[in-house]
């Protein structure tokens, strides 16, 4: 039998238990873009968009900080507003798109840093090398329908790219930023 001060934790319990578990949201990928940019000494900082093809962000219910998120990119249409630089960036020189035609990133530890912020660690596969990677995430929006916007910084030498007779011009770090709406 209850006492009258284990009540409250009994219905406390009930409603943790009775709410719905985390769960996978798609990314609206028609509203959803990933863009890089790097320094280039002709043209001061080139400009370019990756296809964002699928991912998913999970939450729990009334929440727009997730728990985990996943996203897959397509080098395969990398867009600078310049051709020749496109059929060079997909080169093996660079990213190698007919061999590794995907990009990927996969959340390991996502921590908040305010109500509408977070730092997310993830790994990105790029080139077919992983590596550790820090993401700064604000969010908009509200949590029937969040929006995302995350930047971080990545050295393209750490993901296997060969050093080219261009690497002089080139920088080595590239700020990357991702717009991400959900359906």
């Amino acid at each position: 039998m209850l006492t009258k001060a284990a009540i409250p934790m009994a219905f406390l319990l009930l409603l943790v238990a009775a709410s719905p578990p985390p769960a996978p949201r798609a990314i609206d990928t028609a509203k959803s873009r990933a863009q890089f940019s790097i320094a280039h000494i002709w043209v001061e900082r080139v400009v370019g968009t990756v296809p964002i093809l699928s991912g998913s962000v999970t939450l729990a219910a009334d929440a727009t900080i997730p728990t985990s998120v996943t996203a897959v990119l397509d080098v395969t249409k990398i867009a600078t507003n310049e051709p020749d630089r496109n059929r060079a960036l997909e080169s093996s020189d660079f990213f190698d798109a007919a061999k590794f035609p995907r990009w990927t990133f996969t959340s390991t530890k996502i921590v908040p840093t305010g109500p509408a912020s977070f730092e997310m660690d993830g790994n990105i596969t790029i080139h077919g090398v992983t590596q550790a990677e820090r993401m700064q995430v604000t969010v908009t929006g509200t949590a029937g329908q969040p929006a995302y916007r995350a930047t971080g910084k990545i050295d393209r030498h750490v993901f296997g790219m060969a050093v080219t007779r261009l690497d002089p011009t080139i920088g080595g770090t590239a700020d990357i930023t991702l717009e991400v709406s959900l359906e």
